[in-house]
């Protein structure tokens, strides 16, 4: 099983109506409940198992801006400056703490990869980020046995406790009105002269003039059903966490193969940071052309899985009535099993670089199903198809820093209003219109 999120109390009367019905409990289904609470607005969440029961539990719990395509950088920027007033501003604690981050580099190439992603896009950005040499970066990361060159760091990225923060931010939109309910699946929208009129739950209709859909990796399947295009294929990323230890490293940091980040009680969350496993499943065939780009891309740090995914997925309906039993009724939290290979790896890499973690041990090991789109930027958009239909989906794994940032987006989008960044990179319909798919290159 996946670590266990804070509790969190849903409410029990179901509305005949709302102004907005968000879908999901994750981060950022809870960032844009609590954004359109605090504007006055009426709003429900339904979520069909628990508040971040899924990958925003699960993620390595960074907020960065660093390494980030440019088409995200304005919103990492706009979610950095939620995440460091946050705790205040709902009375809480979502763990955040400004810690920076390091991408540790061990030969001039790997110097050189980086400053060319500084001298495009962080610059451009007036991000923090910087080189840094061997001495500084032994300085922030000190006791390894590997001689950095150096590395690129951002002094005020941070971290954040995945356990905490959706729940966190749940009870604080609860508090402000939002109607939050958990073991709520919804199982499609219906319309009225073409634009959205209300939501079938499993425990009834709610009346609404918009939904958000925000489901992660359920979000594809919910759109089959409404015949809207996501291209979205889900990878599973494993992690570990560690029972307390002191190795005087407070900086997050990832090396060749492994990443670690302290957490508040003392442990410390790992992972591969190299490789997540893709199961090959029908949907991978159905979206072969798009993800193409995306493939050439990301070869080397995928693992394809032929197994009892495939299986699963085709006896898995596409289709339904909203009268029936849905596919998220039958299964109310993916939890996939952690490739304990890939996490042997990164430990047994962390240890031979920084020796501090030798008497380390593992806590707890799990896995998350991360929604990727084609060149990896999430949808954050109205679908013109659907008027008062939304997508905030696809964020490659990088949603739980981004969250709070696209909470507000979607708010902004939602209420009609000005917008906090640029919403055009998100778009839904650069899937639909025949733009072409480009990807960063990697860094």
């Amino acid at each position: 099983m996946g670590p266990k999120p804070d509790p969190f109390t849903g409410d029990e009367k179901l509305p005949p109506r709302a102004s907005v019905v968000v879908i999901g409990g994750g981060i950022v289904g809870t960032s844009t409940a609590l954004e359109l609470a605090e504007r006055g607005i009426d709003v429900v969440l339904c979520e069909k198992g628990i508040i971040a029961g899924e990958q925003s539990s699960r993620n390595w719990g960074w907020c960065r801006q660093m390494g980030r395509d440019p088409r995200e950088i304005p919103l990492i920027q706009e979610s950095m400056r939620a995440w460091r007033g946050l705790n205040q501003r709902i009375d809480a604690e979502t763990g955040y703490r400004e810690c920076g981050i390091l991408y540790l580099c061990e030969t001039d190439a790997d110097m050189e990869n980086r400053e060319t992603w500084l001298d495009e896009h962080a610059r451009p950005h007036q991000l923090s980020s910087r080189m840094i040499g061997a001495e500084r970066t032994q300085e922030l990361a000190p006791g390894s046995t590997i001689k950095w060159k150096g590395a690129l760091y951002t002094e005020n990225d941070g971290r954040a406790e995945p356990q905490k923060a959706a729940p966190a931010i749940a009870k604080a939109a609860q508090g402000l009105g939002a109607r939050i309910f958990t073991g709520c699946a919804v199982r499609g929208i219906e319309k009225q002269a073409g634009r959205i009129s209300g939501v079938i739950t499993e425990k009834g209709r709610i009346d609404c003039d918009a939904v958000v859909l925000a489901g992660g990796a359920w979000s594809r399947r919910f759109c089959t059903n409404t015949d809207v295009e996501l291209h979205a294929l889900n990878v599973v990323s494993s992690v570990s966490r560690t029972e307390a230890i002191e190795t005087g490293l407070e900086t997050s940091a990832a090396g060749k193969n492994f990443a670690y980040r302290k957490r508040l009680d003392g442990g410390y969350t790992l992972a591969h940071g190299g490789v997540s496993v893709a199961d090959i499943v029908p949907d991978s065939f159905r979206l072969f052309f798009p993800f193409i780009p995306n493939l050439r891309a990301e070869w080397p740090y995928l693992k394809l899985r032929l197994g009892k995914a495939f299986i699963e997925e085709a006896r898995m309906p596409r289709h339904w009535a909203l009268d029936s039993v849905s596919p998220f009724e039958k299964t109310r939290i993916l939890d996939p099993e952690p490739v304990m290979s890939i996490i042997d790896e990164s430990v047994r890499n962390l240890k031979a670089a920084y020796p501090a973690f030798k008497d380390l041990k593992i806590a707890q090991s799990w896995a998350g199903c991360i929604d990727v789109t084609p060149d990896a930027v999430p949808v954050i958009s109205e679908v013109a198809e659907i008027p008062g239909f939304f997508i905030a989906s696809g964020f490659s794994g990088h949603g739980f820093g981004i969250g709070p940032g696209a909470g507000k987006l979607m708010a902004d989008l939602v209420t009609g209003g000005p917008t906090c960044v640029d919403p055009e990179p998100f778009r839904h319909s650069r899937m639909t219109d025949g733009s072409k798919v480009t990807m960063m290159a990697e860094v």
